[in-house]
């Protein structure tokens, strides 16, 4: 036969004798099943090749690090733990098993630990109870997941004493994130897409596409997992990749290309606009509160005031209400997703969380003395002094309440306890966190700010009893006895 394939070589051979020769549809068989193994090697080998030069270029990890291998059994968390190993890094992979899809979850384990014992990669792998977990902190399946995989890879990471976490996210999962966020509404940072790196969470696959990662398990024969919940559309995500991006496709072939262009491109511009911002964050914030005035005058008070309340759960529509409000009334407030509160109160937006406080952020010491010649009632505000034999009935500390009175110091006639904070020029923040000390039913310290004049000391006092703010240990009572 070798003379036969040499005489295909060496002479010109027409069409119908090669129909009519048998033993070429063996070399052609032959030929063309080494060419495919070729080319595929070739593809897998560029694919190889521009991964380690997008880490190079990112800077992810040094060839020798250690790695924590994010491994579900799908086919880009599969690729990426192929991959890593072929180019020699020292990986350890990390399966978290949700229990949300019955059978598949517990299949999609068994691959994954077949896949390592092949692969002699040491494995880690936990069981989360999901849902429960999602009722429990009052927050979406997605969510859930997220935070319990995340916080595992951590401890597995400290445990193993690994240098970063890689994640399988590709660049069709960046620009699902970058319409995601466009469908929510977004600032400039969440049209960036995912970034290639996040502390110790590093994605190295973000420079291939999801059927260049296909592709590649293809040409190597590698199975993997199929989420059968990624078929579906029942979720946000899923809805963009299924419905939305094929649309858009339909327009423009290029739209995936483009949206990453586009997200790189912003992605320089965002270092000199949050460069403005955080200048014109020193402009406007003053202890943790906005100045309304020095607000407006910057050259855009929405965007500002926007990027200082988006961390803290509000949203673009909140933000533009709270800047038509800034010439209205005090009083007015909003309360983002995530339990944060803006409040106007004159010149200001007061932010704070909004949480109701069971318990003071201090204690008191409680002393008795003898009182005599020699003794010097303290001015600090902190402090407050009261003649002992007045005090008849039970101590006990409480918020104030709407209608509560007393006599202020220094005074004989009675005011309301929301008046003399009005007076004070109390927030409404500091109003609902004032306490106040009382014997019985009669307040006797507006605590932090006055005392009552009928329980003040005088030339018949005898013995003397003192207040004293301190620093509240989280074990100790309301009041202590020095």
């Amino acid at each position: 036969k070798e003379q036969d394939y040499r005489m295909f070589y060496e002479q010109e051979i027409r069409y119908r004798d090669l129909l009519n020769y048998p033993p070429v549809w063996n070399l052609l068989v032959i030929l063309i099943s080494s060419r495919e193994e070729e080319n595929a090697t070739k593809a897998a080998e560029q694919i190889e090749k521009k991964i380690a030069q997008y880490i190079d270029n990112e800077r992810l990890f040094p060839i020798n690090a250690r790695i924590i291998v994010a491994l579900s059994g799908g086919a880009d968390s599969v690729a990426l733990l192929r991959i890593l190993h072929t180019l020699g890094y020292d990986c350890e992979a990390a399966h978290c098993n949700f229990h949300l899809r019955g059978t598949e979850s517990d299949r999609d384990e068994m691959f994954v630990r077949k896949l390592c014992k092949t692969m002699k990669t040491p494995l880690h792998t936990i069981d989360f109870a999901t849902e429960q977990y999602a009722i429990e902190k009052k927050i979406s399946i997605e969510m859930a997941a997220r935070e319990l995989r995340y916080q595992w890879f951590a401890e597995i990471k400290e445990k193993t004493k690994a240098d970063v976490i890689a994640v399988a996210h590709h660049q069709d999962d960046s620009v699902e994130t970058v319409l995601l966020n466009l469908i929510r509404g977004t600032g400039i940072n969440g049209l960036l897409g995912i970034r290639p790196k996040n502390g110790d969470i590093v994605r190295p696959l973000l420079c291939i596409s999801r059927k260049e990662i296909t592709d590649y398990l293809q040409n190597a024969g590698q199975e993997y997992m199929t989420d059968s919940t990624n078929l579906q559309d029942e979720y946000t995500r899923n809805k963009i990749r299924l419905n939305l991006l094929p649309l858009m496709q339909e327009i423009n072939p290029l739209v995936k290309e483009h949206i990453i262009d586009t997200s790189n491109y912003l992605n320089d511009v965002n270092r000199i606009y949050n460069k403005g911002i955080e200048e014109g964050k020193q402009r406007v914030i003053e202890k943790g509160n906005i100045r309304i005035v020095p607000l407006l005058k910057e050259p855009s008070p929405e965007a500002l005031l926007f990027e200082i309340l988006y961390p803290l759960g509000f949203n673009a529509a909140q933000t533009k209400n709270i800047l038509t409000m800034l010439e209205g009334q005090t009083g007015k407030q909003f309360i983002s997703k995530d339990g944060w509160r803006v409040v106007k109160n004159r010149e200001l937006l007061l932010i704070d969380k909004k949480e109701k406080q069971e318990n003071p952020p201090f204690c008191l010491i409680k002393e008795e003395k003898e009182y005599t010649k020699d003794f010097i009632i303290p001015r600090e505000k902190h402090i407050a002094c009261f003649d002992t034999d007045k005090l008849i009935g039970e101590i006990n500390l409480r918020k104030w309440q709407t209608g509560d009175i007393f006599i202020p110091f220094g005074m004989k006639g009675k005011k309301k306890v929301s008046d003399y904070l009005t007076d004070r020029k109390f927030s409404i923040i500091q109003k609902e966190n004032q306490w106040v000390l009382c014997c019985g039913d009669k307040i006797i310290w507006i605590v932090g700010e006055r005392t009552d004049n009928r329980f003040r000391i005088d030339e018949k006092t005898k013995k003397v009893t003192v207040f004293k703010m301190s620093e509240k240990a989280i074990d100790n009572p309301l009041i202590i006895n020095a």
